[in-house]
């Protein structure tokens, strides 16, 4: 190893899979981020990354503490959708394989990561790559990951990296920080010290909505585990896991990286952490708001200036969670309720998009959503339509989880509904930035009802316009309810706390 400029191999794969969505293709790759070589290196010393804020991060505090050569393979991300095709993850994984004997011997290797992925043909492709990087790198060189804390935690993951770094906020404002955090690892790692990782799995899948970190039972466990940080234990991360993947691996997973090699710590740490999660189970229902309830709020908001604005989140058509970013049920009440002050977004319709810019703007017309996808929740809906203003969608996030992210939602258009404005997209994703709004020259803080196709990352964005107590989830159909019992689970482990009441759960015995 090179002590005084160590070679350090950078790679990404990240996406969050829900296994009741469409396959995610090569197409989905390509118009997220799939680069490679020195566009990586590039792209995270920009400012303004189009990758994960962990790779900036990550080269941030390398280039801060010294020397090192980073060594790019190639970073594939995609919004969350269904498993990944076959031969697209197959490629990456010969790729990645392939590049890596062709640079060796490197000093590390980080990845920036999901943990939540799924392919066609397996269940784990995490811990398919990670196996690889170990193989073919050896058993003494360091790997550092970053993960989302909803990854789906394998043995094969963690028995394959030398530190795990799990996201400590949700929303996960952090990203950029946990990427320093790894980095800071990195360095001890190339020092010298040696690291043991151990994990302890719950028969435990909360609904999504049930995880955020400013309180509530996550918060409070996640707060304890960074108490016990220092000494041997060098990282704890308390993994939600992402129930749509529907699983083998599903289940709240305790994750704790020892240093000097002190197994014992972190196997104890992480038992500690399960038991109290089990302890603490019931605290992760939550209910939401019925449909016809928000409809009736919405108006009341929108009628009677002297209540505060509010948010409604569609979080059952999250495309943050494989959600397709289209279903009617909300705008369709909305409408026929003729509530005001309504903005809308984002809807992801390429067709409706594409008819606004070729009319152009001012255009009066009959706006169809969701006209061109067909599956369960794909009810079309016809209204009478302005076109206010168009755009390419691309933008740069200023709040949250996109803060100084390059993003790209294609050509785009503000329909008028009459009372609602509606921001149509042509690339799927889920409305998390006040620039997703304030591009097309809305003033968020003069709306009366915000509606965002969203399941929480939105309250890292518009946290400066709406207090926890001004929103409200509305329990309507999609691919990504929390409603558990909604879906046919066919891999996810069970019984399975809350789905099955009657769940219980032994501890395993440390050695």
């Amino acid at each position: 190893m090179s002590q005084d400029n160590p070679r350090i191999a950078v790679l990404g794969f990240a996406i969050e899979c829900n296994r009741f969505s469409p396959v995610t293709t090569a197409e989905d790759f390509e118009h997220d981020v799939d680069i490679r070589g020195n566009r990586i290196v590039s792209e995270a010393r920009s400012g303004k990354s189009i990758t994960m804020p962990d790779l900036p991060g990550f080269f941030d505090e390398m280039d801060r503490t010294g020397n090192w050569t980073p060594v790019p393979l190639r970073v594939s991300l995609a919004q969350p959708g269904g498993p990944v095709e076959e031969q697209f993850f197959k490629a990456y994984l010969a790729e990645i394989e392939a590049g890596l004997k062709s640079v060796l011997p490197v000093d590390a290797i980080f990845v920036s990561c999901h943990g939540a992925a799924l392919a066609q043909g397996t269940d784990d492709p995490d811990g398919d790559l990670f196996e690889i990087l170990r193989r073919v790198a050896g058993p003494d060189v360091p790997i550092v990951s970053v993960f989302d804390l909803h990854a789906n935690v394998s043995r094969r993951m963690i028995d394959n990296l030398s530190v795990f770094v799990g996201y400590l906020e949700n929303p996960h404002v952090d990203i950029y920080e946990r990427g320093v955090e790894a980095a800071t690892h990195m360095r001890e790692l190339l020092a010298g010290t040696r690291t043991a990782i151990e994990m302890v799995k719950l028969p435990l899948v909360p609904p999504q909505i049930s995880l955020l970190t400013a309180k509530g039972p996550y918060a409070d466990l996640i707060r304890y585990g960074q108490t016990k940080v220092g000494g041997d234990i060098l990282n704890v991360s308390v993994m939600a896991g992402f129930a749509y993947s529907d699983s083998p691996k599903n289940g709240l997973t305790a994750v704790v990286t020892a240093r000097n090699g002190n197994r014992k710590a972190a196997a104890n740490l992480a038992l500690d952490i399960a038991q109290r999660a089990w302890g603490m189970r019931e605290r992760f229902k939550r209910e939401m708001m019925t449909l016809a309830d928000a409809v009736q709020l919405a108006g009341s908001v929108g009628r009677d200036k002297r209540r505060k604005p509010i948010i409604l989140a569609d979080v059952a058509d999250n495309p943050g969670g494989g959600g397709r970013g289209n279903t009617t049920y909300l705008l369709r009440a909305l409408k026929g309720a003729k509530v005001q002050g309504v903005i809308f977004g984002v809807f992801n319709d390429a067709a409706l998009a594409a008819k606004a810019h070729a009319l152009g703007e001012g255009a009066i017309f009959n706006a169809s959503f969701n006209t061109q996808e067909h599956q369960e929740f794909s009810l079309p809906f016809d209204c009478e339509a302005k076109v206010v203003k168009l755009s390419d969608g691309q933008y740069v996030g200023r709040r949250g989880v996109l803060r100084n992210v390059s993003a790209d939602m294609g050509p785009s258009a503000l329909l008028d509904l009459g009372g609602i404005l509606v921001v149509v997209i042509s690339i799927r994703c889920q409305c998390m930035d006040p620039r997703q709004f304030e591009m097309f020259g809305l003033d968020i803080a003069q709306a009366r009802t915000v509606v965002v196709k969203s399941r929480g990352h939105f309250r890292g964005g518009f946290d400066e316009f709406f207090k926890p107590e001004q929103i409200y989830e509305v329990d309507c159909p999609g691919l990504t309810s929390p409603v558990l019992a909604n879906f046919t689970w066919t891999k996810l482990p069970r019984p399975v706390y809350p789905l099955d009441e009657e769940t219980t759960w032994n501890p395993p015995a440390i050695g």
